[in-house]
């Protein structure tokens, strides 16, 4: 029981998990602000420029209303979250993996003298064969 005490711990206090909860948390307080925005900004002016007044911003067929602008402002809550999270959150995310990533050394194309060596002093073992004679600088030049 212990044991799995620990590692839920070790699961929680990893980065990623308490980034995401972090990321949650801060995604839906900003939500909310930018709903309150469009409501008390968008959707009024909307509503004047579809006409003002109580049905501004909607039409009616066969005496049902439908609040168009409700939808525009949607629409624009939507657009602004989501032009703020690409550009504060997905795009410095993006910019911090390149960065890890430049530090990480690719793989050399070919192999080091020293493995090349190595390989040779196998298959020769391995083969029974007994591999070419090398010059003293070539063997230090293979060590350096």
């Amino acid at each position: 029981m212990i044991k799995l005490l620990q590692g839920f711990k070790d699961f929680i206090m990893r980065g990623n998990v308490v980034d995401l909860a972090v990321g949650i948390v801060i995604g839906a307080a900003f939500a909310t602000l930018v709903t309150s925005f469009t409501d008390a900004f968008i959707n009024p002016l909307l509503k004047v420029v579809g006409g003002g007044g109580t049905g501004g911003g909607s039409f009616t067929i066969r005496g049902v209303k439908f609040p168009y602008s409700d939808f525009i402002n949607g629409l624009f809550a939507f657009l602004i979250t989501a032009a703020v999270l690409y550009f504060l959150v997905v795009t410095p995310m993006n910019l911090l993996a390149e960065r890890r990533k430049k530090g990480i050394e690719p793989e050399p194309s070919a192999p080091s003298d020293e493995v090349r060596l190595l390989t040779e002093i196998r298959d020769a073992l391995a083969g029974g064969a007994v591999p070419q004679q090398r010059s003293a600088t070539a063997i230090d030049d293979a060590k350096s």
